[in-house]
């Protein structure tokens, strides 16, 4: 048993999973780092048998993330010996290794996934986790779709894993099909009828398909989940999973009302998790940068307006008092006021210096760029904020592979005027094409541009410009995705304060995604173009 809540973070895994959300290896990397200050307990990183990136991404994280003190890692493998194997030899270099093994147990999915039935599945699941627990010491398993699964089978299966040697169980709402009620019932119900369950850990996951994800974990935790498996964003399949930054901070807020479900006196101020909750705010702008993933305005804990009070009444209440309006302070969550830190003066150890201070940790290399660019902007804005400071910074360290890179690019455009654009684009053999378009508008013209000296396939199907601060020398960040003829997407992002050079560079962020994962053939018929 724990006294506390621990927190399994996925977003390497099953955040991936979201349409246009592939990360490379060094992004990975960088989200996993992150996500080890921000203090999670476990690390998803993937799914090592799925792809030779994959399992070089667990490796590449359970080598440097998965320290003497940092968190588990993790690696997610079906339950089949080859998967297994895979999972177990990418997490090799991890001080803390965990194989997570899954097997479907609805009747859905034995009868038209599986094609198997519930005596093969009882016979597959000691045999896989048995097999899991010889290689690593810490195995969890994973019945898929437990929420539609018939629950007398259910506890069969749980039982058989837990004796074959899984330390923790999951319980996946794989659809996002359960209200709180049910899943809370689904999970009292395993804790009164599997008979060795005070040997495992009840995890739980879940989908956001109807909305009901965050709500579901809450009631879980009531009967007896100590393992939440989240995503920063709540990015994920279809609707995504349950968001880690609102699972956090509802036990963080209302921990008064869940502290007597973990065993403590209602007034304990303890912590109900292991978050740095000042990391949080970063943690969801790196991982949004990084996948192309905008985080709508309205979202819980991170949105743009998530502390923002547009009624007078409520501006009135928050100056009287803050609690009126207020039920947690946006610092607490690592979210500082809009300050002015640095200037077109400030040298370089000052921005070293304040970059540190905000949590970032650049190589030199990564600094340099990063330093230009603050230079620059600083001559364009003279007033420059920490959240300038961290969409420069999470601009420059994105680690995108650069096939093509924007040269330059100029716009004519105006009322009683075609909208004309003219680019000058580096290819992957090093030459300088440029060309020119007519457009719609500024940006579509300087797409068409591109898109004459690219000549990659693809549909742009979402656009999205965000300002970093106000005003109206304020960054623009631009999240753009766009999807190839074989229906897979690929999202582009980046900022500066021309929204139309933000607009090209995030076009290209887009192509380098979609030129890298062509096949060879494709590559080789681009190029003879």
């Amino acid at each position: 048993m724990v006294d506390r809540i621990l927190i399994f973070d996925t977003t390497l895994r099953d955040g991936e999973q979201t349409p246009g959300a592939t990360l490379n290896v060094e992004q990975k990397l960088l989200i996993a780092q992150q996500l080890a200050r921000l203090g999670v307990d476990i690390i998803e990183a993937g799914f090592p048998y799925a792809s030779p990136g994959d399992f070089q991404a667990v490796q590449g994280i359970a080598r440097v993330v998965g320290t003497e003190n940092g968190p588990v890692i993790c690696g997610l493998a079906r339950a089949t010996k080859q998967d297994i194997a895979a999972c177990a030899e990418a997490l090799k270099p991890a001080h803390r290794a965990r194989i997570h093994t899954f097997i479907a147990t609805s009747d859905i999915h034995l009868e038209y996934k599986l094609k198997k039935t519930r005596a093969e599945i009882l016979q597959i699941v000691p045999e896989m986790v048995s097999y899991a627990r010889s290689l690593v010491p810490d195995v969890e398993f994973s019945p898929e779709d437990a929420g539609r699964s018939d629950p007398e089978f259910l506890y069969q299966v749980l039982e058989l894993a837990i004796e074959a040697g899984a330390s923790t169980v999951n319980i996946p709402d794989t659809v996002g099909y359960t209200t709180p009620a049910e899943f809370g019932a689904l999970i009292k119900g395993i804790k009164e009828n599997v008979r060795n369950i005070d040997r495992a850990i009840i995890s739980v996951h879940g989908h956001d398909d109807l909305g009901l994800a965050v709500a579901n974990f809450l009631e879980a935790i009531k009967y007896g989940a100590r393992q939440l498996e989240c995503t920063i964003n709540g990015i994920g399949e279809r609707a995504g999973n349950a968001a880690l930054e609102e699972l956090v901070m509802a036990l963080h807020v209302r921990r008064q009302y869940f502290n007597p479900f973990l065993g403590r006196p209602p007034e304990s101020e303890a912590p109900l998790t292991n978050i740095n909750l000042k990391e949080i705010y970063k943690t969801s702008r790196l991982v949004s940068n990084l996948t192309g993933i905008p985080v709508q305005p309205n979202k819980a804990i991170v949105g743009a307006n998530a502390f923002a009070h547009e009624s007078g009444i409520h501006q009135d209440g928050v100056l009287k008092h803050k609690r009126t309006y207020e039920i947690m302070d946006a610092e607490s969550i690592g979210l500082t006021s809009n300050q002015i830190v640095l200037g077109k003066l400030s040298g370089r150890n000052a921005f070293r210096t304040r970059l540190q201070e905000l949590g970032f940790h650049l190589t030199e290399q990564e600094l340099n760029r990063a330093f230009v660019r603050f230079k620059e902007l600083a001559d364009k804005k003279r007033e420059i904020s920490d959240w300038d400071l961290a969409a420069i910074v999470n601009d420059e360290t994105q680690h995108l592979p650069q096939a093509y890179k924007l040269e330059h690019v100029q716009v004519s455009c105006g009322d009683h005027a075609l909208p004309t654009a003219t680019v000058t684009v580096l290819t992957p053999e090093g030459e300088e094409r440029t060309d020119a378009a007519v457009g719609t508008g500024p940006v579509d013209a300087v797409y068409k541009a591109i898109n004459r000296v690219v000549n990659l396939p693809n549909q742009l199907i979402e656009f999205s410009v965000q300002s970093v601060t106000a005003g109206i020398d304020a960054l623009g960040e631009v999240t753009i995705r766009i999807k190839h003829p074989s229906g897979v997407v690929y999202a582009g992002h980046a900022a500066n304060t021309d929204i139309i050079v933000a607009s090209a560079r995030a076009y290209i962020h887009a192509l380098n995604r979609l030129y890298f994962a062509l096949s060879k053939e494709e590559t080789a018929a681009v190029k003879a173009m």
